[in-house]
Formats: structure tokens, C-alpha cells, sequence
């Protein structure tokens, strides 16, 4: 595995396994166990891992999510921790392509909904791969959203989408930035300048996964 997805992997493990599978996390209505499955259907479960982003499967793959969750605490932690080399999720060539945002988002999952988290200090090699992905999470996200949509990463660059009309900037770190477009408006420190009914029904909206 390579740095990034290696090093944020292990920081959600170790919070996971201090907090304990109760914990919450910023995922609605799941626990840190609720999550530590998801990640294990992702990898492991290939026949389950569709149903994440195909809505017909979703049943099917919340069942199997449902399954592994009810499993040893232990068992469960130490397959999050280690994941198969084999898994076109996890192996060492796709790796820090595949889990870079992927761990990143889910360990501030954890963190940010236990009291008085604040924002880490990111080292600037993750900040800018996160960039390079959010970028991208941008132009796709928000393409459609009825606005001429500034997305800006100061010191790393910005970029314009939406369906263009008045302007709205959204402004943060790369992190902040992820976690927002990701769906975690709630949690993510941004600033959104411009119309305040755009800036509410941009904080307000079905993003990300």
C-alpha cells in the first residue's frame, strides 16, 4: 500500500479500535461497527461491494453489511486493518488511487462525531492528492447544480462548474472541501459565498456517497 491510504488506514483502525464498535460516526444511524463492515464489504465482498453504488443491489448489499457487522469486534477490526492483497480495492497497485479518499472521509467520519474534534493539520503531500480528487468530485457533483459554481482550494488551485447564472464560491481546504462534496456539508468548515438561497440549497443537498 502506498503512504496516504496506508497511514490514514491505520489512524481510523487505532481511533476505531479506542472508541470501541458503539461509537457514532457522522454516518447517520451508523455505529463505528456499522462503518468497520462497510469497509469490509467493500473489500472483501466483491458479490455484496455493488450494492454501494447500484440501487438495485442495495438490498442485497445491506443484508451482507448487516451480516458481517453482527461478527467478533476483533475479528472484524483486524480485517479493516489488513486488508486482502488480492481485492481490486486494496491491492498494492490500486491502493492509494482507490483508499486515499476513501479512508480519509471515513476517518473524519469517526473523529468529527466524537465532542470537541477539530480539523487536523494535513501534511501537504495528502492535501494535494485529496485536491486532485475533489477537483474532479466537483466538475462531477455539482455539474447540474443551477448556478456558476467557483469550487477554490486556496494555494491549490479552483475550478467552475454548475449549470452557470449567478455566481457561488465555495471555499476550503482540500479536506473540507472533500468531506462537503462527499455529503458532509454538515460537518466540513467552508465558506459559501454568494445568493444565500443558492449557499442553502448548495449546504443542503444529496452530494457524494
Amino acid at each position: 500500500m502506498s503512504r496516504y491510504a496506508r497511514s490514514e488506514r491505520k489512524a481510523l483502525t487505532d481511533l476505531m479500535s479506542t472508541l470501541g464498535p458503539q461509537a457514532p460516526t457522522v454516518n447517520e444511524g451508523w455505529t463505528v461497527r456499522d462503518l468497520a463492515a462497510h469497509l469490509v464489504v467493500r473489500e472483501r465482498r466483491p458479490d455484496a461491494a455493488a450494492g454501494i453504488l447500484l440501487a438495485p443491489l442495495r438490498d442485497r448489499g445491506e443484508r451482507v453489511r448487516r451480516q458481517i457487522a453482527a461478527g467478533d469486534w476483533a475479528d472484524l477490526l483486524d480485517q479493516v486493518r489488513n486488508p486482502p492483497v488480492w481485492s481490486p480495492m486494496s491491492n498494492p497497485l490500486t491502493d492509494e488511487l482507490t483508499n486515499t479518499l476513501e479512508f480519509f472521509i471515513h476517518h473524519e467520519d469517526v473523529r468529527r462525531a466524537q465532542p470537541q474534534w477539530q480539523p487536523r493539520e494535513l501534511p501537504a503531500g495528502l492535501d494535494q492528492a485529496l485536491w486532485r480528487r475533489t477537483s474532479t468530485m466537483a466538475r462531477l457533483t455539482l455539474r447540474r447544480f443551477p448556478a456558476r459554481l467557483v469550487v477554490q482550494a486556496p494555494g491549490h488551485g479552483e475550478v467552475v462548474t454548475g449549470q452557470g447564472g449567478e455566481t457561488l464560491r465555495l471555499v476550503g481546504a482540500p479536506g473540507e472541501l472533500t468531506l462537503f462534496l462527499s455529503g458532509r456539508q454538515r460537518v466540513a468548515r467552508v465558506e459559501i459565498e454568494g445568493p444565500a438561497a443558492l449557499a442553502d440549497r448548495l449546504r443542503e443537498a444529496k452530494l457524494g456517497f
